[in-house]
């Protein structure tokens, strides 16, 4: 029952503040745009080094991520272009903050780190080839949401590593976990990228092999 109630709270919040700006007329893809812009701090934040600032900028950011689709559907004004603008920019929002992490690991800093690097960049292929994938196989007709590394948990992730490293010269076993996330995110990410592959070459197999009704 507690852990209900407690559950309960950051929705109702959500819904309160997506009432909020479905009032004041707030356009869901002006949103959407805030979204990616803070996202794009987010990445700023994590080529300089403070992962747990950005860390707290990828909470306020994803706030937004979940604001948008609320509004356009309370207000009834759904659009394909809405969704073609939040799907499209949900992949830079990925890439920018691999991409300062990649930029961070890269310098010359006492976390230099060239597997890092190589990890963070094997990650942002993966997220984003797991999202093309689901994004080309619903184009073909077959729905491919599978994986056990979907957005929601690639984020999740982040944010874990994210907020851990707030103290570079610490040696606490839960302090600075981003690089252990990293490998999480590129072995998750390439694994759901072929899981997700295969199950569309077995869909569109049985399609194809199905008989046509005459």
């Amino acid at each position: 029952m507690l852990g209900e109630t407690i559950g309960r709270i950051p929705i109702r919040i959500i819904q309160a503040m997506v009432r909020g700006l479905a009032s004041l007329g707030v356009p869901p893809n002006i949103l959407t745009l805030v979204g990616v812009t803070i996202n794009v701090l987010c990445g700023v934040l994590f080529g300089m080094g403070e992962f747990f600032w950005a860390g707290i900028v990828l909470l306020i950011a994803n706030i937004f991520d979940m604001l948008d689709g609320n509004v356009a559907r309370l207000t009834g004004s759904v659009t394909r272009f809405g969704s073609f603008l939040d799907s499209s920019l949900d992949r830079l929002s990925d890439m920018v903050a691999f991409l300062g992490i990649m930029v961070f690991y890269a310098g010359n800093t006492p976390q230099h780190s060239i597997v890092n690097v190589i990890l963070a960049g094997t990650a942002m292929i993966g997220s984003v080839m797991v999202s093309y994938t689901t994004a080309r196989s619903e184009s073909l007709g077959v729905k491919a949401n599978v994986g056990f590394l979907q957005r929601p948990e690639r984020i999740v992730l982040l944010i874990i590593g994210a907020l851990s490293t707030w103290d570079w010269s610490s040696d606490f076993v839960l302090f600075n976990r981003m690089p252990q996330v990293l490998w999480v995110l590129a072995i998750g990410s390439i694994w759901t990228m072929i899981h997700r592959m295969y199950f569309i070459w077995a869909e569109l197999r049985r399609l194809e092999e199905a008989p046509t009704e005459k």
